[in-house]
């Protein structure tokens, strides 16, 4: 019986004659018909007679180097991607082809070859979010690849200093020493908030409408409290819109800036009572500012009821672990000027890591304030927003350093 076509029987002559040749069979003429086949171990096996010799396909092993998983790059800025490949555990010849991609991303170059078994280009991601990078080889009949996840922020503004200016300019110099403090950085963003009464007011305050005015005239901006009972309607939506116009009514739209939103819920069950003091305070006057203060990070849909939402408000060692990547990677596909943080129980020292760590892509903070004044979030004892910070210029020295990308001078 015949076993292949013509065809096949000549493309195997010349396998199937050096294999009896090495089997001692060389003075023999007859050449017997073989078989082709691949393993699932990859081996290809040549079988002649009842003898076979496998031949075995290449190991591929392809490992990204660089960038870290789930690390946090920034849109627009080009981050270096490298893989490296070995073939049969020996790094790959150079020159070998290394395809790789992502779902919004330039690459430079295009097509990177190995070097020393590492393949290396430039990577920009064009859009914010998770991407995840993949790379493909091709050698010896076999296919490598490997899959890296990264997050892409949005091209960040300088950090700003926004201080829970909780002190009356009756009663304390710290007004002064704010506006002192502000006029001292002209190019650093300083916004207050004022909190007359805890809010409630109904006449302007003399002493609050010199502090505005003078504040406002060395570039300062400020922004009216407003606590909102976290949408539970233990205040209501009535009292809470008069609260807004009535800041507006006695203070003026030139010195009040927009409102800080304080006491803000964070599930998304409330949010239509959000977003009906949202739209008012936006009829009232697109300009102004609302910042939403949950205190933590909010459900996704919280995004559209405020410009900026206070994100994290604790003790300066928690900050350190402070990670949106872990259930809350919503956060890379806003601008940092929409994430504030307020952190107190800070040494200078701490005052001056979370200040560097604000701005990293991982943090992606904008407005952020800091203060060694110490407060106990389980028990409730303290006060950290009644004074500014021991270190309140040196802290407006350090946000304009990092701002300017020079290491601030040591505490």
């Amino acid at each position: 019986m015949q076993l292949f076509g013509p065809l096949s029987r000549f493309s195997l002559l010349a396998a199937a004659a050096a294999l009896v040749a090495g089997c001692g069979g060389g003075g023999d003429s007859t050449t017997t018909a073989a078989t082709s086949s691949v393993t699932a171990a990859g081996e290809a096996d040549i079988i002649v007679g009842t003898q076979a010799a496998k031949a075995k396909l290449p190991v591929l092993s392809l490992a990204f180097t660089t960038p870290d998983d789930q690390e946090v790059l920034t849109v627009g800025t080009a981050a270096t991607v490298a893989a490296r490949l070995k073939i049969d555990g020996v790094a790959a010849v150079d020159g070998t082809a290394v395809r790789l991609g992502a779902p919004s991303a330039h690459w430079l170059p295009v097509l990177p070859t190995t070097v020393a078994g590492l393949t290396t280009t430039a990577f920009t991601a064009t859009a914010p979010g998770r991407q995840e990078i993949t790379a493909t080889v091709q050698a010896g009949g076999q296919t490598a690849s490997a899959v890296r996840a990264v997050y892409a922020r949005p091209a960040p503004a300088p950090l700003e200093i926004l201080v829970p200016a909780y002190f009356s300019p009756a009663d304390s110099t710290d007004w002064a020493k704010m506006t002192a403090g502000a006029a001292a950085h002209p190019t650093l963003a300083v916004t207050a908030i004022m909190n007359p009464n805890n809010g409630i007011f109904t006449a302007a305050d003399p002493d609050y409408l010199r502090a505005l005015a003078q504040f406002a005239a060395v570039g300062g901006r400020t922004v009216g409290y407003v606590y909102t009972g976290y949408g539970t309607g233990s205040r209501s939506l009535a009292s809470i819109k008069a609260n807004i116009d009535r800041y507006l009514a006695v203070y003026g739209r030139p010195l009040i800036g927009g409102f800080f939103l304080d006491e803000m819920a964070s599930d998304p069950k409330r949010l239509a009572f959000y977003q009906e003091i949202y739209r008012h305070i936006k009829a009232r006057d697109p300009g102004l500012r609302v910042i939403g203060n949950p205190g933590t990070v909010p459900d996704a849909v919280y995004a559209g009821v405020a410009d900026t939402l206070v994100t994290f408000e604790d003790r300066g060692t928690a900050y350190t672990r402070y990670d949106p990547r872990q259930g809350n990677a919503w956060l890379y596909l806003q601008a940092n000027s929409h994430q504030a943080a307020l952190v107190h129980n800070a040494s200078c020292a701490a005052m001056q890591r979370a200040v560097a760590a604000a701005a990293t892509a991982r943090f992606n903070a904008g407005p952020v304030y800091m203060t060694n004044l110490k407060f106990n979030p389980e028990t409730g004892v303290g006060d950290p927003w009644k004074a500014l910070p021991g270190y309140w210029m040196q802290m407006l020295d350090t946000v304009s350093a990092v701002n300017r990308g020079v290491p601030p001078t040591a505490c």
